[in-house]
């Protein structure tokens, strides 16, 4: 397993599937439709000027075999904690997952983390992924907050 950099047109195809994603998600949290889809603007907007990656944000391509199996998006966090770093994003394509490659691609975004002076890495995962977040356990991730909430 490897992370290759994204370059070039790779970079847009990322944010929009990247977006894609987070509207989803937040959606299927419980977030109404347009409300997911300004938050994943306005990060894009900030965290992408000009359509690239601010200071510090790298984007890879994560790779089996020269042969693309997801994605990854790690870098400084938004607010200013010396050494923090945040992944973003990270995605391993529907049919390669259950083969241990979202564990390998987290230890791979630590240690790229760690090479760029990182001390600290953090994540967000939603309530009701609970395959990712018993992945990010094992890995030793601890619970930060807990946000809840009720349809009524």
């Amino acid at each position: 397993m490897a992370l290759r950099p994204l370059a070039g047109p790779e970079i847009p195809e990322f944010l929009a599937a990247s977006r894609d994603g987070y509207i989803a998600d937040r959606v299927t949290s419980g977030d109404d439709h347009a409300i997911a889809e300004r938050a994943a603007e306005e990060t894009i907007a900030t965290m992408f000027p000009g359509g690239e990656p601010g200071p510090g944000h790298l984007l890879f391509r994560v790779e089996e075999d020269n042969q693309p199996v997801g994605s990854l998006w790690i870098g400084p966090e938004p607010i200013d904690r010396s050494g923090s770093w945040w992944v973003f994003d990270i995605t391993i394509d529907e049919q390669h997952r259950g083969r241990g490659l979202g564990k390998e691609a987290m230890l791979l975004a630590e240690r790229e983390a760690r090479s760029n002076g990182a001390t600290k890495l953090g994540l967000n995962v939603f309530g009701n992924n609970t395959v990712v977040r018993h992945l990010y356990e094992t890995l030793g991730y601890g619970v930060v907050a807990i946000r809840m909430s009720k349809s009524l």
